[in-house]
């Protein structure tokens, strides 16, 4: 994940490694915080594969920094980064916060795709959220049940966050024109585009199904 992260940032501008260190918290949300240890042998093994380059910056003195930038190489890895299919579940989401942080380099097909995959897999954890709960009842206790339950709830709100950023970049890319022949057609029907959403699946259906199974 730092590999993204740093291929990220320099993709923006190239900067020397105290800057990178420090936007990797500032510029991403406080979703990093790397120390150097960290940070220079991944800055040293992305130059030695080919993925950034350096050169010493402009400072006067004895020792100058050295500032870093992408190459074509780090480009083409940056692209694989962010589209990789996921391993884990439990590292998936600092990942998926990660991608979504430069999501604005992909195409708009892709950046669907990747909310669509993703929403998908909170489905699937919702479905198995419910299940140990229904499992659990009457033998977990009161605390084990709670961070359960918080699971859920988190789970049910990141499911519902990402059915609108889907909704919401289906409308940034759909032409003008055809947009409103969508809202028309839907009007005709006596519709709204809240309802065209619900038609394809929402999370409302998988918490409810996901309560029936509870009780």
């Amino acid at each position: 994940m730092l590999d993204l992260a740093v291929l990220g940032l320099l993709k923006e501008r190239p900067i020397h490694g105290y800057q990178l260190s420090r936007e990797l918290g500032d510029s991403l949300g406080g979703l990093w915080r790397v120390s150097y240890g960290s940070l220079y042998p991944t800055l040293r093994r992305l130059e030695h594969d080919g993925a950034i380059e350096s050169e010493a910056g402009d400072e006067r003195g004895a020792r100058r920094k050295k500032v870093y930038r992408i190459t074509p190489k780090g480009e083409q890895i940056f692209l694989e980064l962010l589209q990789e299919t996921p391993n884990d579940t439990q590292g998936e989401d600092a990942r998926f916060r990660m991608r979504l942080a430069f999501f604005r380099y992909l195409q708009p097909e892709t950046r669907i795709r990747l909310l669509e995959r993703r929403h998908q897999a909170l489905q699937d954890r919702l479905a198995t959220i419910a299940e140990s709960l229904h499992a659990g009842r009457g033998s977990t206790d009161d605390y084990g049940r709670a961070l359960i339950e918080h699971n859920r709830s988190v789970t049910e709100s990141d499911i519902t966050w990402l059915e609108q950023l889907i909704a919401a970049e289906r409308i940034k890319n759909v032409p003008t024109g055809g947009l409103k022949r969508r809202r028309a057609a839907l009007r005709g029907k006596g519709g709204s585009s809240s309802e065209a959403v619900a038609r394809g699946g929402s999370s409302s259906e998988a918490v409810a199904r996901g309560k029936e199974r509870i009780s």
